[in-house]
């Protein structure tokens, strides 16, 4: 017992230290719930220190919920993503992590008590991985309502050992604790065996982050959906943004980095740092008793027009000495740098070879490492803006022109000769100079809206160094029907191959042909003596067999040869004994790779009409009616909304959508009212069913995406 209480009295005091060194984030933090207050006398277990933890933070936690928008083989590809996020204002501001908000396009939040509110995007900070998003509070139920929220606490009163939990919405479910302990409160995420240097950590292509980060280890469990979500002490506070997790460990932002970044989103939606272009290195293993050594100077930056080398050993700055032992205390001096005030004078004073030099170095404003990117549909590629980061980064000689991210197989694009590449630069197009990708996107638009869209376009571009052109043919994203078959010879069954030693198996090794595995109904072969079973071998007298196993169609193409309508004579086996059997053709029946479909791009879905084989295979009856649902963006307004490839869709709203043309007809007239929801009556499988829409109507976005 004694054990217990001693056991109590350490709890206690640590979860008393946690509580005390609150500290509200001014200007952000709106009026929040006192803390818990936690005395020595007070009989806590663990369990009641985790439960009133708990119930500080749970109410404002969040699911965020987004549609992304992301470039992948030369095309915007839409699809859905989670994430977590905590309330830390009263006006609604949700602090997250960027890389859950990262490509959003459209934002959804759901509270404790379950309301789904649309969310927007104050700002992002890549090199933290932090953001905000804002509630549209005008949409909760009670818009007078006093959000839930949390407090940002003081992660430098953390320690190795204490307890900490991690809240989220895991894959997406609903919101859940773990527990856990911190293992490290400085980790840096070093290259090479025994510690190096802090690795450029990037989370996207052409992005770093952690920059100024030592993360908080701990093993409370992270899944994916955690990330966004807080790390909370025994007294209820927000001490990190948990960001990554895996094999038993979880790494969170401290809180009071978080507390700065966002303040700074929410007054600015952006955040300004300065930038000296240096990458230090600790004096660990190199032999040096003070000072930091200078691992790498980017070209044309404010330490080289000050005179600062590679190998340099920088022992003062601003008349402070200063000395980096560890890999751990880069992030610190690379923050105090960021977060000077652009155009400052940093006085820095450096050994290089013994000769003790000094420099004012003039920072300048640390620009975005990733550009904007943009899909140009109708030429088959997606394509960049150049950065100064993205330009050091290929080796570039400037920044004009437009980085290619993708080509589309079969595009304008891929198609050209030569070919368009991924990581190309392309500089004209037609002769015009092409400056950064507004300059693209405007001569772009204006080929593809003249009234006459050139055959070719001429583009130059660069290709590690070399000067290329190229010849590119717009193809601009029309819908086109498949084209139909021409009307041919037909028997309505389905065969399978029989070989050797199928035959064999089936009673004769010589009866090698084709087996009818179904007669279609409402077919001249239906009338027809035709059975289940019967193994084809004679076609007018004429033997017809397999070879191989694929030969399936070699049937059905020798019956295409005949003429419409024809009585032909069709030998088969049956029962171990040959019969010729008289058949009609008929024309061939429009099979599903051939029938007539349908894109709309609001609802981003396409269909197509039902086909006779779509009647036999799914057992449909002949009153069965709709269209066939073939593709749709799984982010789309139809998948959103939960429409799968293969639904029959068969009325929405009030409207009928029998065949392909009244179906476009109801669209247009949903179109024309733009209601708020829109219900698609449905067949899955052998149930029917009700899917609701919820479409976002935007008239310029369509006209925009009409452009492209």
């Amino acid at each position: 017992m004694a054990g217990r209480n001693e056991t109590q009295a350490m709890t206690l005091r640590r979860a008393m230290g946690f509580a005390v060194l609150a500290a509200l984030l001014t200007g952000v933090v709106g009026t929040a719930t006192s803390a818990t207050e936690f005395r020595a006398g007070d009989d806590l277990d663990i369990r009641e220190l985790i439960d009133r933890a708990r119930d500080e933070v749970f109410p404002a936690l969040v699911n965020i919920q987004l549609v992304t928008s992301q470039y992948w083989g030369g095309k915007e590809i839409k699809g859905q993503a989670v994430g977590s996020g905590t309330i830390i204002s009263a006006q609604g501001h949700v602090l997250t992590n960027q890389h859950v908000t990262h490509n959003g396009r459209r934002f959804r939040c759901t509270l404790a008590d379950k309301q789904e509110i649309p969310a927007e995007l104050i700002g992002e900070d890549p090199l933290t991985d932090l953001a905000i998003l804002k509630l549209d509070l005008s949409a909760l139920e009670d818009p007078n309502m006093s959000l839930p929220v949390a407090r940002l606490g003081d992660s430098s009163t953390l320690e190795v050992g204490d307890h900490v939990l991690a809240m989220g919405s895991p894959f997406a479910l609903s919101r859940s604790v773990t527990l856990g302990v911190v293992s490290n409160t400085e980790r840096v995420f070093a290259g090479g065996l025994g510690g190096g240097d802090p690795d450029d950590m990037r989370l996207e292509r052409g992005q770093r982050t952690g920059l100024f980060t030592r993360w908080i280890q701990h093993d409370a469990l992270i899944l994916p959906g955690n990330s966004g979500g807080p790390l909370v002490n025994l007294a209820g506070e927000v001490i990190g943004v948990n960001e990554l997790g895996g094999s038993s460990m979880g790494f969170a932002i401290p809180s009071n980095l978080a507390k700065q970044v966002a303040a700074t989103l929410i007054a600015h939606g952006e955040v300004k740092r300065s930038w000296i272009g240096v990458s230090f290195k600790s004096i660990a293993k190199t032999g040096l008793e003070e000072g930091v050594l200078v691992n790498s100077v980017v070209d044309d930056s404010p330490a080289t027009r000050a005179g600062l080398r590679s190998g340099d050993v920088v022992i003062r700055i601003d008349g402070a000495p200063i000395t980096v032992r560890f890999v751990e205390e880069i992030p610190l001096l690379l923050k105090d740098i960021a977060d000077r005030e652009i155009g400052s004078t940093i006085a820095v004073t450096y050994r290089r070879r013994d000769v003790e030099n000094t420099a004012d170095i003039v920072t300048a404003k640390l620009e975005k490492d990733r550009g904007d990117e943009r899909q140009f549909r109708a030429w088959g590629l997606t394509a960049m803006e150049i950065t100064p980061f993205c330009c050091r980064e290929h080796r570039l000689d400037n920044m004009e022109g437009v980085l290619v991210t993708g080509v589309r197989e079969g595009g304008g694009a891929s198609l050209a000769k030569p070919p368009l590449a991924f990581d190309d630069v392309i500089k004209t197009i037609d002769g015009r100079k092409v400056d950064d990708l507004a300059a693209f996107i405007e001569q772009y638009e204006a080929i593809m809206g003249s009234e006459e869209v050139p055959e070719y376009v001429l583009i130059v571009f660069e290709r590690v160094g070399k000067n290329q052109v190229t010849l590119l043919k717009p193809k601009p994203d029309e819908d086109s029907d498949p084209p139909p078959e021409l009307p041919k010879a037909w028997v309505g069954v389905a065969v399978q191959t029989v070989l050797a030693n199928l035959a064999e198996r089936l009673g004769d090794k010589k009866t090698i042909g084709f087996r009818i595995t179904q007669v279609y109904p409402n077919t001249k072969a239906a009338l027809s003596d035709l059975q289940v079973g019967d193994i084809i071998t004679h076609l007018n007298g004429k033997g017809i067999k397999p070879s191989r196993r694929e030969d399936v169609g070699r049937f059905h193409r020798a019956v295409k040869k005949l003429e419409i309508d024809a009585a032909v004579e069709i030998t088969v086996v049956r029962d171990g004994e040959p019969r010729a059997l008289t058949v009609e053709l008929e024309s061939t029946r429009t099979r599903p790779a051939e029938a007539r479909r349908y894109r709309n791009r609001d609802f981003e879905i396409t269909v197509r009409e039902v086909t006779f084989f779509d009647r036999v295979d799914r057992r449909w009856k002949d009153d069965v009616r709709g269209v066939i649902v073939v593709s749709l963006e799984r982010a789309g307004w139809a998948g959103l909304g939960g429409i799968r490839s293969g639904d029959l869709i068969q009325r929405i709203d009030d409207a009928d959508a029998a065949d392909l043309d009244s179906y476009r007809e109801a669209l247009k007239r949903i179109t024309e009212k733009e209601p708020e929801r829109v219900v698609f009556y449905l067949l899955r499988g052998v149930r029917t069913r009700l899917q609701h829409i919820e479409p976002e109507w935007n008239p310029s976005d369509r006209d925009k995406e009409s452009k492209r």
